[in-house]
């Protein structure tokens, strides 16, 4: 197919299309001529995939292209693949050195040792909970603390679910795919049914107003 119909396929414009082609988001077409070039069935996935990553997981263009390259890496395994999109969709907090960072960074490590999780300090969302635990500090609120235990064990139970539900999967390429829109649209849709379950939970223990 021509890029006209690869756009009328995706609803992603041609101009958009040929921007993810010099990203190297989108793998080049089959030249049919110097000005012509032909594309199939896979540049489709490819480009659902590069609008689910940027435009509902909320990936840059840098990230989106992180998170690809470890998805097209037939050698780099699957732990690493998800790895690459946490990178890529938490990004890496800069953390306050402050006494409020050293006490939430104990809480935290207090939480992983206690849960027997695997989890190496580099992970993103490991520096994300310290910063959000020491903010929360600082602003003499303790809801957050008090919760961690709750958050960590229904997480838990949920990330075993999400993880052996991709990992049963057949084929690599699926796999790979599954776990990283898992990842990505997995944790906007917990955001979304917080936002709903919030808005149930306030009508019923404060009151409709």
């Amino acid at each position: 197919m021509r890029v006209a119909e690869l756009s009328r396929r995706t609803g992603v414009s041609v101009a958009s299309i040929k921007y993810y082609l010099r990203e190297g988001l989108l793998p080049p077409g089959e030249r049919t001529s110097p000005n012509q070039a032909a594309y199939g069935e896979a540049h489709v996935r490819r480009l659902r995939l590069v609008r689910a990553l940027i435009d509902v997981g909320g990936l840059s263009v840098a990230g989106t292209r992180d998170v690809l390259a470890a998805v097209d890496a037939d050698e780099v395994a699957l732990h690493s693949v998800l790895g690459a999109t946490q990178d890529a969709l938490v990004g890496g907090a800069v953390l306050t050195d402050d006494d409020a960072t050293e006490r939430a960074t104990k809480v935290l490590d207090d939480l992983v040792a206690r849960r027997g999780w695997h989890v190496h300090e580099s992970n993103p969302g490991r520096r994300a909970a310290v910063e959000i635990l020491a903010t929360s500090e600082r602003l003499g609120t303790e809801v957050l603390v008090n919760l961690l235990d709750t958050y960590a064990e229904t997480l838990e139970a949920l990330a075993r679910r999400e993880v052996d539900a991709v990992v049963s999967r057949g084929r690599r390429e699926d796999v790979v795919e599954s776990a990283v829109l898992g990842t990505v649209l997995g944790a906007g849709l917990i955001s979304a049914l917080r936002t709903m379950a919030h808005e149930s939970a306030s009508a019923g223990l404060a009151g409709q107003g």
